[in-house]
C-alpha cells in the first residue's frame, strides 16, 4: 500500500518539529540578509559545526557588508583559512563590492539578481530569499536531496539535469505560502540530525508514519548511490628556507587553484625522485637558487576533496645564487612569529605551528 501525505499535513508536522529541536546558531538569532549570505557561502559543502566559529569571527571582523567591501583580500582570506575552498571568499568579498555598487549596498531581493553575484547559484539564492525575505522559493542541498528521495522513494540524488530538476520540482510542491524559510531550513535540519545518510534515526522522525523509505524499510537503499571518484595521492615537498632569521613565503598566482594565499616553496614529486630530490630541483626552478637541506622538519598529510597529499617538509638554507622567483604572485621574508598574520592553505598551516611551538 502507497503512503501519501498532504503538502498541508507534512509543512504543519516538519514546521512543529522545527520549532522544538532546531539547533543553535548564531545566523538564526538575527535574519540580516548580509548575514544570511555570509552563513550560506560558508555552509557550501562544509558542516554546520565547522562553519559556525568562522561565521562569529567573521561577523566581528565584518559586521557589515560595507566593512567586507572595503577590506583587503589577504585579510578576507585569512578569515577563511581553514575553510577551504577559497573561492568562496573571493568571491563572497567581490558580491558585497557588487551589491554595495549596484544596489545601494542592500542584498537584492529577486531571484534574477541574486544570482548575477559571484558564487551565488540556485541554492544559496534560494537559502538567501526564503529566509531572509520570506519568499515562496525551495533549497536543494545533499539533505532536502535524501529527505525526498527517502520520504517520497524518489530513484533520484541529483547526478543528472533531469535527476535535479525533479528534485527541484518535488520541494517547490511542498512549499507553504508562509514561513518558507523556517520549512526550507528544517527539511535541512531533518536531514541533518535524524535522516542520515547511514542508520537513519527514523524513530526520531516527525514524518515517519508518512515516509515511503521508512514504511518500506529500504531507507539506507535511498537515495542511490552515485558514483564515486577515487582520490589521487599526491607526493609533495616544501622547504623553509631560513636566511638571517627570516623565512622565505609566496603568494599563489591569482585565479588557480587557492590562488592569493601563501605558502612555502616546492612542488610534486616525479618518478623514482626522492623528497630531497624533488626539492633541490623544484626550488633551482621556482627561485634560482640551489639550498642545503638541514633537516627534516615534519610530514603532513592533509585530504582534500579529490586528492589525499602526503608533504615532506625540509629546513634548508642558500647554498649559492639569488633569490628570482617566476612563478608566484608575489614573495616576502617574514620572522617566524609574523608567518600566522597571513592567509595560507591548511597543510601550510601545520608548518606554521610547529615552526612556532621549536621557535
Amino acid at each position: 500500500m502507497k503512503t501519501r501525505i498532504s503538502s498541508k499535513i507534512l509543512q504543519k508536522l516538519l514546521l512543529n518539529w522545527y520549532e522544538e529541536e532546531k539547533r543553535e546558531m548564531p545566523w538564526r538569532n538575527n535574519l540580516d540578509p548580509y548575514r544570511i549570505l555570509v552563513s550560506e557561502f560558508m555552509l557550501q559543502q562544509t558542516q554546520v559545526k565547522t562553519v559556525i566559529p568562522y561565521f562569529e569571527r567573521w561577523i566581528k571582523s565584518f559586521p557589515t557588508l560595507r566593512k567586507l567591501a572595503q577590506a583587503r583580500e589577504s585579510i578576507v582570506l585569512k578569515h577563511w583559512e581553514g575553510l577551504g575552498y577559497y573561492s568562496r571568499a573571493r568571491n563572497l568579498r567581490k558580491a558585497a563590492q557588487l551589491i554595495l555598487q549596484n544596489h545601494s549596498g542592500k542584498v537584492p531581493q529577486s531571484m534574477d539578481e541574486i544570482m548575477k553575484l559571484p558564487g551565488v547559484g540556485r541554492y544559496t539564492a534560494g537559502a538567501v530569499l526564503s529566509i531572509a525575505f520570506g519568499q515562496k522559493v525551495p533549497v536543494l542541498d545533499g539533505n532536502v536531496k535524501r529527505v525526498l528521495s527517502r520520504l517520497f522513494l524518489l530513484k533520484e540524488n541529483g547526478s543528472t539535469q533531469q535527476s535535479e530538476n525533479i528534485l527541484w520540482q518535488t520541494m517547490e510542491n511542498l512549499l507553504p505560502e508562509i514561513g518558507t524559510g523556517n520549512f526550507n531550513q528544517a527539511f535541512m535540519e531533518l536531514g541533518a540530525t535524524v535522516c542520515l545518510p547511514k542508520n537513519p534515526l527514523c524513530l526520531l522522525c516527525p514524518l515517519k508514519h508518512n515516509c515511503k523509505a521508512q514504511k518500506s524499510g529500504q531507507q539506507n537503499l535511498y537515495p542511490p548511490r552515485k558514483q564515486s571518484t577515487p582520490s589521487t595521492k599526491i607526493i609533495v615537498s616544501a622547504g623553509v628556507i631560513i636566511l638571517r632569521n627570516k623565512v622565505y613565503i609566496q603568494k599563489r598566482k591569482l585565479g588557480g587553484l587557492m590562488g592569493g594565499l601563501w605558502e612555502f616553496p616546492g612542488g610534486k614529486l616525479e618518478s623514482e625522485e626522492s623528497p630531497e630530490q624533488c626539492l633541490q630541483r623544484e626550488i633551482k626552478e621556482e627561485l634560482g637558487i640551489a639550498i642545503k637541506i638541514d633537516e627534516k622538519l615534519m610530514t603532513v598529510k592533509h585530504s582534500y576533496t579529490r586528492f589525499h597529499v602526503t608533504l615532506h617538509v625540509f629546513m634548508c638554507k642558500i647554498q649559492s645564487g639569488k633569490v628570482s622567483p617566476t612563478q608566484c604572485e608575489d614573495f616576502e621574508w617574514v620572522k617566524i612569529a609574523e608567518l600566522d598574520t597571513y592567509p595560507f592553505p591548511a597543510a601550510n598551516v601545520k608548518i606554521i605551528k610547529s615552526l612556532m611551538k621549536n621557535h
